[in-house]
């Protein structure tokens, strides 16, 4: 092994340690600003050691922003919120350009960066802005650009978004569209807390000062976990079955189940598989394992699935969730 490849080796072992040790403590210090959310916590996490987008989808008042402000908080990156509303244009966003007279009396134009140039965007209730600035947006996660006036401006890495929605069946939204909605890694839910739960939110809210989360990582540290995620094998059994996961939501084709074709206007695609599978490493590299399992892919697909699969009028006449698509597809599709 040459000096360069054990000085590669010697680094990924660090970084593997330093997740493992850390877990725990991100819980911790998360505890400090949320109060319960393990499951949801868990599944941004993994996200972002994938080095994917999320959707966060729950009614108004669950604690979104404060969560994405906190996550940013313990990896120490530069965090932008913005707040879609009607009248939100693309520039608002991106940037723009605008005269500037310099030294001398010489005017040219200046570009003055966005809010997009940040590491980590809560892009608060995306839902509510017009199709045209949520394009701007979702080019710029694809693409980790922006052109402005024929220039390209590259963003900051490294770069996540993690976007807001309202329940589409709240007033004054427009939902995004699916092709759109597959740039997403993940679709997390938030619902309300136990009593328990929030019975504590109150108490801590109500009364003195909140702890702030103290930052874990950095934003080197983030790129360097991006790069050790991809190393992390997975066996052709495991890729197989995302693989077919995401083939049986797909209706009207050979072999296609009678639900699916009963219940499901459109199935996943193949990004669906690739999260399936990016998420699992990341997740078996946050857990300590050194290998992918089906249980990772299996604890996965709802948050991957749940804004891939289109449900039809039949599935809403008959009050068939896409949870429920979810569950028979887990049923359905054999492990090996």
């Amino acid at each position: 092994m040459t000096n360069e490849e054990t000085s590669a080796f010697e680094l990924e072992r660090r970084v593997v340690e330093q997740v493992m040790e850390s877990r725990d403590r991100i819980h911790v210090e998360l505890s400090k600003a949320i109060v319960g959310q393990r499951a949801v916590i868990e599944q941004l996490l993994i996200s972002l050691f994938a080095g994917g987008h999320c959707l966060l989808t729950g009614a108004p008042g669950l604690a979104k922003t404060l969560l994405v402000r906190s996550l940013a908080a313990i990896f120490h990156l530069d965090f932008q919120r913005i707040q879609f509303t009607p009248d939100l244009m693309p520039a608002d966003i991106l940037g723009t350009e605008i005269l500037h007279e310099q030294e001398g009396g010489e005017r040219r134009l200046k570009f003055i960066r966005g809010p997009i140039f940040a590491n980590v965007i809560l892009a608060d209730e995306i839902n509510r802005t017009p199709p045209k600035t949520q394009a701007a947006l979702l080019e710029a996660m694809q693409e980790h650009q922006v052109t402005i006036a024929g220039e390209t401006h590259i963003l900051d890495a490294p770069f996540f978004v993690l976007a807001t929605q309202n329940p589409i069946e709240m007033e004054g939204t427009y939902p995004l569209p699916e092709a759109q909605l597959d740039r997403f890694l993940f679709n997390v839910v938030l619902d309300y807390l136990p009593e328990d739960d929030e019975v504590e939110v109150i108490q801590r809210t109500t009364s003195s000062t909140l702890e702030q989360p103290q930052p874990l990582f950095s934003g080197e540290d983030i790129l360097a976990i991006h790069e050790v995620v991809r190393k992390v094998p997975v066996a052709e059994e495991v890729v197989r079955y995302a693989v077919r996961l995401a083939a049986a939501s797909r209706p009207h084709r050979e072999g296609s189940a009678d639900f699916i074709d009963r219940w499901v206007s459109w199935g996943a695609g193949t990004r669906a598989a690739q999260a399936l599978v990016l998420g699992g490493k990341a997740r078996a590299l946050l857990e300590g394992r050194s290998h992918v399992t089906i249980e990772d892919v299996q604890s996965l697909l709802h948050c991957t699935m749940r804004h891939r699969i289109l449900v039809g009028y039949r599935a809403e006449a008959e009050g068939v969730s896409v949870e429920q698509v979810i569950d028979r597809l887990l049923e359905l599709v054999p492990v090996a």
